[in-house]
């Protein structure tokens, strides 16, 4: 029996699926990732991206970190790929509990998903500190303030709006972890794509499992590939557009 066969079986087999998902699975849809040879990491910037991304630099340099912000991390005009469209079909019929995303892009709402629990946020939701009035992304992305190096304020009450995104430094939300952990544990199936699960605490999710069946599908080896009872070395997309439902 192939690979693909065995992850086919599986799945018809399967009643309470998780699918854990990671930058891979938005690659294909052309975002980049932060650690791959072509990743943000690797690229020039007068400051590290890494570094860009803290809550110490949003706070310290807001100028500096939203012309990064607009510039490389906003899924603007990227469509759901494969994957995310073979993830909410198993969901529609009923076979997925839940998709657990460190994505921020939110392509799986896009693609029709229903319950995803984002651990690190989504670009598409804004806020104010102040008042808490929330903004889409468009008002990120073209809001103009030269006065103030077009740091995005408050339309209503002048505080600063900031993405409900999880920067470097700053806790997961609580209610979205444990939402997280709940369907881990019920899930009979545990499908793990295009992360390399190097990002602690959200690798360490895996743990709750107690299922049947691991399964990791990523393009290059992972350091929990030995947990999983079936590895994929290949695209996320290519190897879930061609699963039946």
């Amino acid at each position: 029996m192939t690979d693909l066969e065995t992850l086919q079986q599986w799945i018809d087999e399967s009643e309470r699926i998780v699918f854990f998902g990671g930058a891979g699975v938005s690659t294909e849809s052309g975002i980049p990732d932060f650690r791959s040879q072509d990743g943000l990491y690797h690229q020039k910037y007068k400051y590290p991206p890494e570094t860009i991304v803290s809550h110490t630099f949003y706070k310290e340099r807001p100028k500096d970190f939203f012309d990064f912000y607009r510039d490389k991390m906003l899924p603007i005009g990227f469509e759901p790929n494969a994957a995310h469209k073979k993830l909410a079909e198993l969901e529609e019929k009923g076979k997925l509990l839940a998709v657990v995303t460190q994505n921020i892009d939110g392509l799986h709402q896009k693609a029709g998903s229903k319950t995803v629990y984002e651990l690190h946020g989504s670009t598409l939701r804004n806020y104010c500190e102040r008042c808490g009035k929330t903004f889409d992304v468009d008002y990120i992305m073209n809001y103009k303030n030269p006065e103030n190096g077009d740091v995005p304020l408050c339309d209503e009450c002048g505080g600063p709006v900031r993405p409900d995104v999880v920067l470097y430094e700053e806790g997961l939300d609580d209610e979205v972890v444990s939402g997280a952990i709940d369907a881990i544990s019920r899930a009979d199936l545990l499908i793990i794509g295009g992360t390399s699960l190097v990002v602690y605490p959200a690798a360490g999710f895996i743990h709750y499992f107690r299922g049947k069946h691991i399964v990791m599908i990523n393009k290059s080896s992972t350091s929990a590939d030995h947990k999983a009872q079936l590895v994929i070395h290949e695209p996320i997309g290519e190897v879930l557009g061609k699963i039946k439902v």
